[in-house]
């Protein structure tokens, strides 16, 4: 994957200037400095958050210098004017995907056309504190001087009151996933923050640095992960490959709504369980897979007949769904599993405009 992880070499830049009457749109000749920081946001149904976050990173001298570049994916949202108007401005990029793609693959994508040396991928649900760019800036110089095998650097991150939000923990095993059932929303994934730097076993990938060497060595996100869990998956292959996965807690972002903070439609947990179904198989044994593949068909047994009960039936259906997408991942149907999750993504369209707007 490293050759189609090559960097892009654009022709022109577009220079916008606004005054407090007009705004006057010139081209204008490549800067001279080639950016060593890509921020990749990847966009569904999100625009204005998507909006809110650049014109917020493009504050950075970093970005007004031309050191630091925006590139936007978005999958195949409805279109919106911020669309046109983001294509516009100088520094941002924005690639379309005509119909939803993923997490993963979106990412790659972003990666793919991005120049920077680093990459940072942001959730279009964050705020950033002012010179944010600026502070990645310097940390990325640290981490060349001190920490030169650091491949991939998560963030601290922040609810919007400020407390700290768990974005970091152990690999995922049955034993464990099972005993978080035990656990707040909060504390199931993610199930820790550090107050200093340490080296982890993985963190979130809604803020999260990534050296463009490691991502081309293990040769991206794995695209079988079509939301959650392939930032776990990428932080793994990465220690495996050598490379140190660590936790900066002092440059830091305000993630607004987080998963364990939204409703769970069964959609979102046809998402969810598929991905951590995909991830038991690519790391765990045959049996381990088997039995967690039980727990979730009997889980969405339950689920259904309490849909029916209420008499939800869209749910009902998408729990019988859920039931449908385990047996055909246990029996390596992938393509019956990836029209499921097709089908699914498009309900997510309404949840996810929900939150369109959240940080501005």
């Amino acid at each position: 994957m490293a050759s189609a992880l090559a960097p892009r070499r654009p022709e022109t830049v577009r220079s916008v200037e606004r005054s407090p009457s007009h705004q006057r749109i010139q081209s204008a000749p490549l800067l001279a400095t080639e950016p060593s920081l890509s921020v990749v946001i990847v966009n569904y149904c999100q625009w204005r958050n998507t909006a809110q976050l650049t014109k917020q990173l493009r504050r950075s001298d970093a970005a007004k210098a031309g050191e630091a570049e925006i590139v936007i994916v978005d999958n195949h949202s409805p279109n919106h004017p911020l669309r046109s108007r983001l294509r516009r401005l100088d520094g941002v990029s924005l690639r379309r995907f005509s119909r939803n793609r993923g997490f993963a693959k979106a990412v790659n994508e972003g990666c793919r056309l991005s120049r920077g040396e680093w990459f940072l991928l942001l959730n279009p649900d964050m705020t950033v504190p002012a010179g944010f760019l600026d502070t990645v800036d310097d940390l990325i110089r640290d981490l060349d001087r001190q920490h030169p095998n650091a491949g991939v650097i998560g963030l601290g991150v922040r609810d919007a009151d400020g407390s700290r939000q768990p974005s970091c923990g152990a690999i995922p095993t049955l034993g464990g996933t099972l005993l978080g059932l035990l656990r707040p929303r909060s504390r199931r994934k993610c199930q820790e923050s550090r107050e200093t730097r340490a080296e982890v076993p993985w963190a979130t990938g809604c803020a999260l640095l990534i050296r463009r060497d490691c991502l081309q060595q293990i040769g991206g996100f794995d695209e079988d992960f079509f939301l959650y869990y392939e930032d776990v998956d990428f932080c793994r292959r990465a220690a495996e490959n050598g490379w140190k996965v660590l936790f900066e807690p002092s440059v830091q972002v305000f993630h607004h709504t987080p998963l364990h903070k939204r409703n769970v439609t069964a959609a979102l947990r046809l998402m969810t369980r598929h991905a951590l179904l995909t991830f038991a198989r690519k790391h765990w044994s045959s049996w381990r897979v088997r039995i967690l593949g039980g727990i979730i068909g009997f889980e969405s047994i339950v689920r259904q007949a309490a849909s029916g009960w209420r008499g939800q039936t869209s749910d009902m259906e998408m729990h019988g769904q859920i039931r449908q997408m385990v047996g055909d991942v246990l029996a390596d149907r992938d393509a019956n599993v990836r029209a499921r999750i097709r089908d699914a993504a498009e309900t997510l369209r309404l949840s996810s405009s929900i939150q369109d707007g959240v940080t501005c």
